[in-house]
C-alpha cells in the first residue's frame, strides 16, 4: 500500500515551516523555525480528516499532560499548544532526533549506554506515575535524543490517568513491547504493564530486535502475540550482557503480573545495580518527590516536588582506592547491589529533609499557634512509619567484609539504602559485601526506603578486611 503524502504545514504566527520530519496515522510532524526567540522546533499537527470532537479532546489531553510533565529532564519539552486557522490542533515541541529507534537495529548499543537510557526513561515514567499518569506506549521509537544527546520520552498521545481509563474505549498499543495482559484485553494498562514495556524496550536496545521477534522467522502480529502470551523471554545472547541483567529483564517481563517489580523505580534500581556491578558510573534516578519546593498544579494544591540532592561525603575519613563493592542475598529480580568507587566516592543523589524540619521547628517556636499544623506536616513528610534496621553484623572474609542484617519488616517495593564512605547503593537483599585491601576498615549504615522516602539509618557498623571488629 502506498504511503500517503504529508499534509500541508499550517500557518503558525511567528514561525516558518522548513520541511516535514515524519508522518503517522493521525498526525504529521514538521520542522519550523521560530522568529522570536529564534530557534528550530518540531510541530506536531493533527490530520484534518481525523479531527473531530473526541480527537480534539485527546489532543488537548496530550498537550496538558506533556506541559505538566515536560519539566522532567527526560521528558520531551512542549513549548506551546494551539489550533491553527484551518482548525487543525498542533503542538510546538523541542526539536529532537529519532536516531535511537533506527540505530539499535543497525548496530549493537553499548551496555553502558542502554543502562543509562533505561534509568533516565524509567525515572521519567516513575515521575509520570506519581502524577497519576500512564504513558501506555513505551517503545524505542518514543525515545528521542536531544541536541545534547540526552534521551527523552515522547508521545503521551494514548496516555491515560491511572485507574481512570474507560474499559470500553479501544486502546492503542505497539504489540512487540506490550504486556500480555494488555494484548489479551485483560487490562487497559497499569504500572506493572509499563514495567514490562520499559524492560522490553531495554531488551530491544541490547538485542537489536524486540524480545519475541525471531530473526528469519514469522513475526506477524499474531505470531508475536502468541509468543508474548506464552511468556519465557529468551536470553539476549550478548557476551557483554551480564547474567544479572538478563535475569532482571526476564523478571520484569514475567507473564505473571505479580512477579514483576511493583514500580518502575524498582526496575530502575535494578539497572543501577547492574551499572555498579560492571564498575560503571551510576546514572542518577531523577524522580520528582513529594516534599517542598515548586508547587505543582492539580486537584491537590499541597503537592510539591523537588529534585533529589547530592549527599555530602562524610568528613574525616581516610580516602582509599577501592575495588567494586558487591551486595548479595537476592530477593526477587534484584539480586546484586554494588557500588564502584575509585579514589573519590561515586555519589548518588538522595533527598534531604533537614531544611524542611528546621523551618517547621523555627515556625513552631516563633508562632505557637502553628504548632499543630507543623506536627501534621512533619508527620506527613516524615519517616515514622518506615522500619529501622536495628543490628548490622560484620564478618571478615579474604580481602573483604561481609555485612548482613535481619529484615525489619519491609514491604514489596521497599529497598535498603546502604551508605559507605559517602557512597550509596540500593538493593533488596540483606547482605552487602565491601571489597578492600586486607587490614582496611570498612563501615556502613543501612536504612529502608519506602515510597521514595528514606527512613532512619542504622547505627554505623564497621569491620576490617581479614578480621571483624
Amino acid at each position: 500500500m502506498a504511503r500517503r503524502l504529508p499534509s500541508d504545514p499550517p500557518v503558525i504566527p511567528g514561525s516558518s515551516p522548513v520541511h516535514v520530519l515524519g508522518s503517522g496515522g493521525f498526525a504529521d510532524v514538521f520542522l519550523y523555525e521560530q522568529d522570536m526567540p529564534r530557534r528550530q522546533v518540531a510541530v506536531k499537527v493533527l490530520l484534518d480528516e481525523v479531527v473531530d470532537d473526541r480527537v480534539r479532546q485527546m489532543f488537548q489531553a496530550e498537550a496538558n499532560l506533556m506541559a505538566r510533565l515536560s519539566t522532567h529532564p527526560s521528558i520531551l519539552t512542549v513549548f506551546q499548544a494551539s489550533v491553527a486557522a484551518d482548525g487543525r490542533p498542533y503542538l510546538v515541541m523541542e526539536l529532537c532526533s529519532s536516531s535511537l529507534s533506527e540505530r539499535y537495529r543497525r548496530e549493537p548499543l553499548p551496555v553502558s549506554e542502554v543502562l543509562s537510557i533505561g534509568v533516565r526513561i524509567g525515572s521519567a515514567l516513575e515521575t509520570a506515575h506519581r502524577e497519576g499518569v500512564l504513558h501506555r506506549d513505551v517503545k524505542p521509537s518514543n525515545i528521542l535524543r536531544t541536541a545534547y544527546g540526552n534521551p527523552v520520552l515522547s508521545d503521551f498521545g494514548i496516555a491515560a490517568t491511572i485507574g481512570g481509563a474507560d474499559p470500553n474505549e479501544p486502546v492503542g498499543m505497539s504489540i512487540p513491547w506490550s504486556a500480555p495482559e494488555v494484548l489479551a484485553d485483560e487490562s487497559t494498562g497499569s504500572v506493572q504493564s509499563e514495567v514490562y514495556s520499559l524492560a522490553a524496550t531495554v531488551y530491544s536496545l541490547l538485542a537489536g530486535r524486540s524480545p519475541f521477534e525471531v530473526r528469519g522467522g514469522k513475526n506477524g502480529a499474531a505470531d508475536l502475540m502468541a509468543r508474548i502470551d506464552k511468556g519465557g523471554v529468551p536470553p539476549i545472547g550478548r557476551p557483554d550482557v551480564p547474567p544479572s541483567l538478563d535475569r532482571l529483564l526476564a523478571t520484569a517481563m514475567s507473564r505473571r503480573v505479580a512477579a514483576r517489580p511493583s514500580t518502575v523505580l524498582e526496575l530502575v534500581r535494578g539497572l543501577q545495580q547492574v551499572e555498579a556491578e560492571l564498575g560503571l558510573p551510576q546514572t542518577a534516578a531523577e524522580v520528582a518527590v513529594e516534599a517542598w519546593a515548586t508547587s505543582m498544579p492539580g486537584a491537590d494544591r499541597d503537592r510539591t516536588v523537588v529534585r533529589e540532592l547530592l549527599p555530602q561525603a562524610r568528613a574525616g575519613r581516610r580516602r582509599r582506592t577501592r575495588r567494586p563493592l558487591q551486595g548479595g542475598a537476592s530477593v526477587g529480580a534484584q539480586s546484586v547491589g554494588t557500588v564502584h568507587r575509585t579514589g573519590s566516592a561515586t555519589r548518588t543523589r538522595r533527598r534531604t529533609r533537614s531544611t524542611v524540619v528546621w523551618v517547621a521547628s523555627a515556625a513552631a517556636l516563633v508562632v505557637v499557634a502553628l504548632a499543630v499544623a507543623t506536627v501534621l506536616v512533619v508527620t506527613r513528610l516524615g519517616t515514622a512509619s518506615i522500619p529501622v534496621v536495628a543490628d548490622v553484623r560484620a564478618e571478615s572474609a579474604q580481602g573483604a567484609v561481609s555485612f548482613s542484617w535481619d529484615d525489619p519488616g519491609v514491604r514489596p517495593g521497599d529497598t535498603y539504602v546502604i551508605t559507605s564512605d559517602g557512597a550509596t547503593s540500593q538493593q533488596t537483599g540483606t547482605t552487602f559485601v565491601v571489597s578492600g585491601t586486607p587490614g582496611d576498615e570498612e563501615c556502613i549504615t543501612v536504612a529502608v526506603n519506602r515510597d521514595g522516602k528514606t527512613g532512619t539509618a542504622s547505627p554505623e557498623r564497621c569491620g576490617t578486611s581479614g578480621g571483624a571488629r
